[in-house]
């Protein structure tokens, strides 16, 4: 019973040790670091969405995700994620999430959002 408990205390430091010995790769609100991620309310301690980890540019398109909820750009390198109102990245475009920030929208009105670099949004400007 014993070893158990060594073996169960050995594996909960390793899992906690790893995001403390990271420097500026560590995950913000349990976001991993180069991802933009949903919550699934306004509250970033809520949790992420079941599927709300984005990693690749360009557009994804989201479902079943309504009124506030925290959006979370943890990339890097001036990387920005825009909220647009139409399928595949189009429509008018709500908000720009610059790196490293995060904040509530409501996603009443939002049907996809598209990750990027530079001036290049897809949506039109906010």
């Amino acid at each position: 019973m014993a070893v158990s408990a060594v073996a169960v205390a050995g594996s909960l430091m390793a899992v906690t040790a790893g995001p403390a010995s990271a420097t500026s790769n560590d995950p913000s609100y349990g976001c991993p670091y180069g991802a933009v991620c949903i919550y699934n309310n306004a509250d970033p301690n809520s949790g992420i969405q079941s599927g709300g980890v984005y990693w690749a540019y360009g557009p994804h398109n989201l479902s079943n995700q309504f009124g506030n909820h925290y959006v979370m750009n943890n990339q890097y390198g001036g990387a920005w994620v825009e909220l647009c109102t139409g399928y595949n990245g189009t429509g008018r475009g709500k908000s720009i999430i610059s790196a490293g920030y995060g904040f509530v929208e409501d996603l009443n009105p939002i049907n996809s959002i598209a990750l990027g670099t530079g001036n290049n949004y897809p949506c039109s400007p906010p």
